[in-house]
Parts: structure tokens; sequence; C-alpha cells
């Protein structure tokens, strides 16, 4: 049996841009997306800390060291530039697989610059 836990997450991201005439997804910074280890057209979760929002999209690259959080097509309703989001990954592990899980935190500055992972 296979349980869902915790891989990754970049915490307290600032939007940069919400941009409602893409088709969808969330445009990370790839130096971000690498130190999470989160891989473009993976699923995440989105957890906007102003508002409360929280859905699913997918992944797909930023420009390396751009700093871009940018919510595209639909989610762009739910996000405004300014908001902290927490974005989030997941892992489906068997039993043998949890005791040495760990997962990765990204934390990050109001321009998005890492400012620790662990």
């Amino acid at each position: 049996m296979l349980q869902e836990f915790l891989f990754s997450k970049i915490h307290r991201a600032t939007v940069t841009d919400a941009n409602l005439n893409y088709v969808g997804s969330i445009t990370i910074d790839e130096t971000l997306m690498n130190a999470a280890k989160i891989a473009e057209f993976q699923k995440v979760d989105i957890l906007d800390v102003n508002n409360g929002e929280r859905f699913q999209t997918y992944v797909i690259k930023g420009k390396p060291d751009s700093g871009c959080i940018c919510l595209n097509g639909a989610a762009a309703r739910k996000v405004q530039p300014g908001d902290k989001v927490i974005i989030v990954s997941y892992a489906s592990l068997t039993p043998d697989e949890i005791p040495s899980h760990k997962p990765t935190i990204v934390m990050v500055d109001d321009k998005n610059n890492i400012t620790e992972t662990h």
C-alpha cells in the first residue's frame, strides 16, 4: 500500500504575476524548481496565505534566477501579485520508505531568493 507524504515545498514565495490569458499552470523559476526537486509538468498544490485559496495545477519552467512565480489561466483568478503562496509537492511512499523519508523545504525571501533549504 502506498501513502502520500510531503515531498517538497517552496515556503512563502511571492506571486510575481497572474496571467489570465495563458492556458493554465504555474510558472516557477527553474532555480527554485531544482532546489525543491519539482519537475516540469508535475502536479502541485498552491496554498495562498493571503486569501486561504487552495488549488492544484501543474508546473512549467520559468527563467532561472528570475524569481518568477506566475499563476496562469484560471488559477490567475485565485491570487494577486504580491500574495504569499506555499507550493507543495507530494510523493507516494511504501511502508519501507516512510521511516527514512525527509521532505525538502525551500525557504525564500520577499524576492523569491533562496534563503535556506532543508
